[in-house]
This record gives C-alpha cells, structure tokens and sequence, in this order.
C-alpha cells in the first residue's frame, strides 16, 4: 500500500473514510454475469467493449447529478454499453449501494461496484457482479481477491504502474483496470496504459480507466491493447437522457 504523503489531498480524505467505514451485514453470494462473456458479446455485434459509469459526482467533477441512476444505465445500455460502473461511495462520490442494488434489477448486463474497499467486511455492502479492488489501498491484495471469489465476485484489480501490475497478477488478477489518473495529483495521461499495458499477460482482461473523452481516445486505447473502456465523465457531464445514450453510443461506435 502507498504512503499517504504520495496521494493527493482529495484522494487521500476518501481513503481515510473509506478506512473508518463499517459494514454490518450478512455474507453475500452472488451469481455473477461474466464480465469476459459481454465484452466478447459486444466485440462480436460490433461494437467497442465500454463499462459505462453512472456517479453523481466525484472530487474531479463540479456539481453534482441529480438524475435516476437506473435511468442514466438504462441509457447507457441503449447505447451499447457491454457493462455499467455504479459509485457506492457515498461522502466524496454520492453514491450508495442501494442505487447499485436497483441499477442491477434493471439491466441485464454485468455490474461493477466501484468503491475503495480495504477489508474484507467491506465487500457484503451489496451483489455485484463485479468489485472494484485499488491495489495501491489494499494491504493483502491476495486475501481479498480470495474473499472476493469465494462470493461470486469477479475482482477488478485497479494499477497505476508496472509494479502495481505485477502485484496484481501474483495476487491472481484475471481482470485489470489500468488507470491513468494519477493519484498524487490527479493527472490524467494516457500514455500511462500504453505504458504499462504491454505487460500484462494474453490472458488477462486489460480496461483502460479515466481520461476516455473522444472516439480518438478510444481508438488510442484499443490499440494500446485495451479489451475494454471505463468511461464516466464522458459520458455523463454532457446532458442527461438521450444525451447519455448518444454519448455512449458516440464511444461504442468508435471502431474506425
């Protein structure tokens, strides 16, 4: 796990609560929607594999949406989103585990549950189909993506660097998130994934997270080799509606 110092201020207040968050709930069991199955779905219909974000706000963004997450996925699913990203965090990110809860009723793609997670009790909060695992705030990265495992979760294991990848994989990672937002200042530098990227094994499932804005930014990505593509604020700063729908669908079609 990183030093404190080395995060910025922002990142390093969500840690901290994230650290003093309990969960008192019973063990969850999950059925989960192969994550790996709708990417290959979405590659086969045409379309760019993108798990689409719905937050109501985050210490990068300004101002905060108000709008029905369920309706913002539904969006997003008609825009051909292979899989929805739902913010559980709810002091920096609005979120909470009851909007991923309705979110999943409503959609028939894979979820992830983003948050910042750091002990086991942490994961029960609610079902997903996916966690969200920043290897940088994990002190036993083994442990958890057991305990993740063992409840029919498919871990996503979030790096910044070619040693955070190397931890994840000898921690068992088959799904990882490389992202290239950096956490001491907040830059984003999409040179961070064709860095680290190359590195990861074939069989590995490799997202490129933060900082996908434009259909160039995608086509980038993909030949970075990125499997898929985590997009948020693309997608979700510019109007609500329809307008989320073709936001997605503005990324999802960007195959030329």
């Amino acid at each position: 796990m990183t030093s404190q110092t080395e995060l910025d201020p922002a990142v390093r207040a969500i840690l901290e609560a994230a650290r003093k968050r309990s969960t008192d709930r019973e063990r969850v069991s999950v059925d989960a929607r192969s994550l790996p199955d709708a990417l290959a779905r979405a590659e086969r219909e045409g379309r760019v594999p993108v798990i689409a974000e719905v937050k109501p706000t985050s210490p990068t963004a300004e101002g905060t949406r108000a709008d029905d997450p369920v309706e913002l996925a539904e969006a997003m699913v008609a825009g051909g989103a292979a899989a929805i990203s739902v913010l559980t965090e709810p002091e920096h990110f609005g979120g909470s585990p009851e909007a991923l809860r309705r979110v999943r009723k409503a959609v028939d793609v894979p979820v992830l549950r983003k948050d910042f997670l750091v002990r086991e009790a942490q994961l029960d909060a609610v079902a997903a189909d996916l966690l969200l695992l920043i290897a940088r705030f994990v002190d036993d990265l083994e442990e958890l993506v057991t305990a993740a495992r063992e409840r029919g979760f498919q871990p996503l294991v979030e790096v910044h660097d070619r040693d955070e990848l190397e931890t994840a994989l000898e921690a068992g990672a088959e799904i990882v998130g490389i992202n290239n937002r950096d956490l001491a200042r907040l830059e984003v530098d999409l040179g961070t994934f064709e860095s680290v990227a190359p590195h990861a094994p074939d069989d590995v499932t490799v997202i490129a997270e933060s900082g996908v804005s434009s259909p160039e930014d995608v086509r980038r990505m993909r030949r970075a080799g990125a499997d898929a593509l985590l997009v948020g604020s693309a997608i979700m700063d510019h109007g609500g509606g329809s307008d989320v729908t073709e936001n997605t669908r503005r990324l999802t079609e960007a195959t030329q």
